[in-house]
C-alpha cells in the first residue's frame, strides 16, 4: 500500500476505501485481514476472515458473497476499478492489528521488525498476549515483549500436520 489510497466522500465525511471496507465487513460477518490496490488503481484485492468467535473458516460462497456487496456498492461510490478479487487470508495469514496478535496466542508467527532485537529483524515467535499497545512473545524459550509499531510484518507460521495412511 505504498501507493496514494483514492479518497471519496461517504456522505460528509472523507474515506479510503480501506476505511470504507473496515465499515462495512462487520456488517456482512466477516472482519477485513487487509487490502491492497494495485498502483494504477485497476484491481482491488480483499482479504477476509470470519470473526473470532466463529467455527469456521471462510468459504467459497463467502467470498461470492462479499464480492457481489463490494461491486454493488463500488458502483454507488464511485470506486473506479477492474477487478476485484475476495478471498481468505490463507495459512500464513497476515497478523496486522492488536487484535490479531491476541485472537492467535500460542500459535507460531514470523515477524519482520522495524529495528533489530538481538541483532536480527526477523524471528519466529510464540505468541504470548497482547499488553497497551504491545505484543508479547518468546522468543527461543526467552519472553520477549515488542511495540505494536516495531512490527513491520507479522503472519502466522502454517500448522501442517501429517497422518500417515492406514
Amino acid at each position: 500500500m505504498g501507493c496514494p489510497q483514492p479518497i471519496f466522500f461517504y456522505g460528509k465525511f472523507k474515506l479510503n476505501i480501506g476505511e470504507l471496507l473496515e465499515m462495512t465487513l462487520p456488517g456482512l460477518g466477516f472482519d477485513l485481514v487487509d487490502w491492497e490496490m494495485s498502483p494504477k488503481g485497476r484491481m482491488v484485492r480483499v482479504f477476509i476472515d470470519t470473526p473470532e468467535n466463529a467455527t469456521a473458516g471462510v468459504t467459497v460462497d463467502d467470498c461470492a458473497t462479499v464480492s457481489h456487496h463490494l461491486t454493488r456498492l463500488f458502483t454507488v461510490e464511485n470506486i473506479d476499478y477492474d477487478r476485484l478479487e475476495v478471498s481468505s487470508p490463507g495459512l500464513d495469514r497476515p497478523l496486522k492489528k492488536l487484535t490479531d496478535f491476541a485472537r492467535f496466542v500460542g500459535d507460531e508467527a514470523q515477524l519482520t521488525l522495524r529495528e533489530p532485537i538481538a541483532g536480527s529483524r526477523k524471528m519466529k515467535v510464540m505468541l504470548c498476549g497482547v499488553e497497551d499497545n504491545r505484543v508479547l512473545a518468546e522468543h527461543d524459550g526467552v519472553p520477549l515483549t515488542i511495540e505494536h509499531h516495531h512490527i513491520e510484518r507479522a503472519r502466522l507460521v502454517p500448522k501442517l500436520e501429517w497422518r500417515k495412511a492406514k
